[in-house]
């Protein structure tokens, strides 16, 4: 041991009052790449069921179609792709178990699952799985953030419209999203960051603290979350 490591294990020493070094301390942080695959997605299929329970579903599928379109949000581009990969049993769309343990050869692959993407769009939405382009009004017709703050305080598509000067058509569209919106921020948007956590390979370690000092405030909103119809 040189004279320069002696000094920073003295301070070491000193600091922590120990002369080892814990395993905890001694790992790396790591990659979502180097979780189990497996229980991510055992995760996500337990989100999916919770979410059942607690919402009303508006489509017929099953809760492992609800996990692969869960997955497709984050692996594919567009709704109508989603669809595509669902019928042909793409790896896009499956969970990491159903591959093999090393992602080669398919064990027990999935039935091909016809669906057509508004199908997909609303069982995304069941989700809380909103992308931005959901949110991009055509034409810019009217605001996103007025029609979703209308909304919030209950008014119908007709008093919307006349408040935003369109028609009721189109704000019945995003109407829709803003009640997902809506839904998931009630909830504390714990599903939709919680599927993004476990289906994507960003840096959450934000999103992880954010949700640390929010543990309190969702136990806090549990009993006093108001159901709304998507």
């Amino acid at each position: 041991m040189d004279e320069k490591t002696a000094e920073l294990r003295d301070i070491f020493v000193e600091t922590t009052g120990s002369d080892t070094v814990t395993e905890r301390q001694a790992e790396s942080p790591g990659t979502l790449t180097d979780r189990d695959e497996a229980a991510v997605a055992e995760r996500v299929r337990e989100l999916v069921a919770a979410m059942r329970e607690r919402y009303d579903f508006s489509t017929p599928l099953d809760d492992a179609t609800y996990a692969r379109i869960a997955r497709g949000r984050f692996e594919l581009d567009d709704d109508a792709a989603i669809a595509a990969a669902l019928a042909a049993g793409d790896d896009a769309v499956r969970a990491p178990d159903e591959v093999g343990g090393d992602g080669s050869e398919p064990v027990d692959a999935p039935e091909p699952v016809d669906v057509d993407p508004d199908t997909v769009r609303d069982a995304r939405f069941d989700l809380h799985l909103v992308r931005d382009a959901d949110r991009e009004v055509d034409d810019a017709e009217f605001d996103y953030a007025a029609l979703k703050s209308l909304t919030a305080e209950g008014r119908s598509i007709v008093d919307c419209a006349e408040a935003l000067g369109t028609d009721p058509d189109v704000v019945a569209k995003y109407a829709r999203v803003a009640r997902v919106d809506l839904t998931s921020t009630r909830a504390n948007d714990r599903f939709r960051d919680e599927f993004r956590d476990l289906l994507t390979d960003a840096e959450i370690e934000g999103t992880h603290a954010e949700s640390a000092r929010e543990d309190g405030l969702k136990e806090a909103t549990e009993d006093i979350e108001t159901d709304v119809s998507l």
